[in-house]
């Protein structure tokens, strides 16, 4: 995937995995590109159009791929934070559909693509038996703007107390001091995360990659929808004994426990709204996730679609993820809009669609972006009635660690 993205062949592209799965995306053969007053669309064959919408972003979603002059489709990009602001500004969702497709599972790839020139090209990369060189990497400090964070916790915490919301993550940019080769970031990376998703991509000259801990949405082509949310955090991998003392204490803490239930709450609360009646159900609950490093509390949240409804549906009512927004998610969206900066990817979702309806969505976090030369990463903490700044300050430390000592500087 790495050689791939990093041949020069496809000016945008997206790499998305799943468990023992890869897929990349080169190339644009359609595109739906959301900005907060318009969506342009382009399709092989047609006039591209570009015009006001208004309604749900998700109905402008659904509608834009609805109209593809495509027999059979698949689609990769990137959704932001901000769709779900109640103002929402800038670009809100990047998505195409590739010229050139390459599934990989199980150490075989197939290439599929409208060019036989650009597939074979796809194919010669592939079959090289060496691994693409990635550079060495130049750790990113994370213990920087700590009392400018602990007071916007403070202030959080404030409000919580007053009654005017219940939980709300409250993140902080973290400024790469170098310009950064965000190919060889991903290659380091993901050799040192256990992610449930991974992705890199670039599109329109915006690059991210990421280790995203839990799946947003996932619904297969029968209507079956699974979210998996994560709340509640300790430090991983510092040793077998302090790992087992740090999981003793995530799965007894008050307040991560109470951070995780009222998460999981939401989400079930989420899905009866778009499922057939009797079909939500809770799995695997409060169970520990190991994620690079840091473990999180887990559960898994699934029923079926009831018929009125898409995958589409399901991921409008998920979004954005209740561990990355809060509780109520109204008032905690504009809450983050008064303590934070525009987030964009951050707490956002990479997103992977089809034609037969199903779709599959990764939360963005533990990521890097970079644009116009200048690279970031962010993580952020759940805050709640019990939070404390120090602690949460310290979490998003641990976050960062997942991918902060792995950025690659460009050569």
């Amino acid at each position: 995937m790495a050689r791939l993205a990093g041949s020069g062949l496809f000016d945008d592209y997206v790499v998305y995995e799943r468990p023992d799965s890869y897929t990349f995306a080169g190339g644009a053969l359609g595109e739906v590109v959301l900005d907060a007053g318009a969506l342009r669309v382009r399709w092989p064959g047609a006039p591209e159009t570009c015009g006001p919408w208004a309604g749900r972003p998700a109905d402008a979603l659904r509608s834009a791929f609805a109209a593809a002059p495509l027999p059979a489709w698949n689609a990769y990009g990137w959704i932001a934070f901000e769709l779900a602001a109640p103002a929402p500004a800038g670009r809100l969702a990047h998505l195409v559909v590739p010229r050139t497709e390459v599934a990989a599972e199980h150490g075989r790839a197939r290439v599929t693509g409208v060019d036989p020139a650009e597939v074979e090209q796809v194919a010669k990369l592939l079959a090289k038996a060496d691994g693409p060189a990635a550079g060495t990497p130049s750790p990113v400090d994370v213990r920087v703007d700590g009392e400018r964070y602990r007071t916007r916790v403070a202030q959080a915490v404030s409000e919580i107390h007053a009654g005017r919301y219940q939980k709300v993550i409250v993140s902080r940019r973290l400024d790469v001091p170098f310009p950064v080769d965000v190919v060889s970031t991903y290659v380091r990376g993901r050799a040192a995360n256990t992610p449930a998703r991974s992705f890199l991509l670039d599109l329109g000259g915006f690059q991210a990659t990421g280790f995203s801990p839990e799946v947003l949405a996932s619904v297969d082509g029968g209507g079956r929808v699974m979210t998996q949310p994560l709340a509640g955090t300790r430090a991983f991998g510092l040793g077998p004994g302090e790992d087992a003392r740090t999981r003793r204490e995530l799965e007894t803490d008050p307040k991560e426990i109470f951070e995780h239930a009222v998460s999981v709450r939401t989400s079930q609360d989420e899905l009866h709204g778009v499922c057939a009646p009797g079909t939500v159900q809770i799995t695997g609950f409060m169970s520990v996730k190991e994620r690079g490093s840091v473990q999180h509390l887990g559960s898994t949240v699934s029923g079926v679609l009831a018929p009125d409804r898409s995958s589409w549906d399901a991921l409008d009512a998920l979004f954005p993820g209740v561990t990355a927004s809060g509780i109520p998610k109204a008032e905690a969206i504009e809450a983050i809009g008064r303590l934070e900066e525009t987030r964009g990817l951050y707490a956002g979702a990479v997103v992977a669609a089809s034609h037969d309806g199903a779709l599959d969505s990764a939360l963005v976090l533990r990521a890097l972006y970079n644009e116009d030369g200048r690279a970031w990463l962010r993580a952020g903490a759940g805050i709640v009635s019990g939070s404390t700044p120090e602690r949460e300050y310290e979490e998003t430390c641990e976050k960062l660690s997942s991918i902060a000592p792995y950025v690659v500087p460009l050569p």
